[in-house]
């Protein structure tokens, strides 16, 4: 007996990546046309798959090339840019050959998608550590020692000690672990990437915090960049408590 076709495609729909392989071998005989497009649409799934395995396999080339080291941490930062609130940095320890699909540069990856690896990342590294910066302090010391003092807290915070640190392209000073800077690391290192994605929804949510105090600047939305209604408002209301003194000169 046949199977339905409409059996079929709820088969489909319920597949995780893994499984694509075994379903095409199932109905690749299948000669009616819609069971055919089902296998040409699970073929499509199965390919996209291997394209993203292949870069997460591409990402791992440093925790490869280091992998005498027990534990590397991937540490980066969000927030250099904007004009009110903290700078905020992460620091990550995965396990060895781990691999997380779709972990990126936290700048190329969707709110939705940030958020769902966010958890991902939370539930399966062996650390991770969280730095913050505020606005006062990043007026006082300017915003590349700031980000150091945020990358220096965010190690101090892990509960495992690392052996190498893969940075986002700086050499942060003051810190006696082995340091590898990489140029555009977010996206060429695992580590780095889930750093950079933990650093990012972090500092987002605050940011979403800080709007209900100060609705009028749309920090929900902006996340405290320089967007025209952000700028509107600070010249309209002036500046708030978060805001960074010498980021705004042009606007009070």
């Amino acid at each position: 007996m046949e199977i339905k076709i409409s059996d079929i495609k709820d088969e489909l729909a319920s597949l995780n990546n893994e499984r694509f392989e075994e379903f095409i071998r199932k109905y690749s005989q299948d000669s009616r046309a819609s069971v055919q497009a089902l296998v040409k649409k699970a073929q499509k799934s199965l390919d996209k798959y291997n394209v993203e395995l292949a870069r997460i396999e591409k990402m791992k080339e440093y925790e490869r090339k280091y992998s005498e080291y027990e534990y590397i941490c991937g540490i980066d930062e969000v927030g250099r840019g904007p004009l009110a609130g903290p700078v905020v940095a992460g620091a990550v320890i995965l396990p060895k050959d781990c691999t997380i699909l779709y972990v990126n540069d936290s700048k190329k990856l969707s709110e939705t998608k940030r958020e769902e690896l966010y958890d991902i990342i939370m539930e399966q590294a062996v650390a991770v550590g969280l730095g913050f910066v505020d606005n006062e302090r990043i007026d006082e010391i300017n915003i590349l020692n700031a980000t150091y003092e945020a990358m220096q807290q965010a190690i101090g915070k892990l509960s495992v000690n690392p052996e190498l640190l893969l940075n986002d392209a700086v050499t942060i000073p003051e810190v006696n672990i082995k340091q590898v800077p990489i140029i555009k690391g977010d996206a060429k290192s695992i580590s780095i990437a889930a750093a950079s994605i933990i650093a990012k929804v972090t500092r987002d949510r605050y940011m979403k915090e800080l709007s209900d105090k100060y609705p009028e600047y749309d920090l929900a939305q902006n996340k405290g960049y320089g967007s025209a209604k952000h700028i509107e408002a600070i010249k309209k209301y002036g500046p708030t408590p978060i805001h960074r003194r010498s980021f705004i000169g042009n606007f009070i």
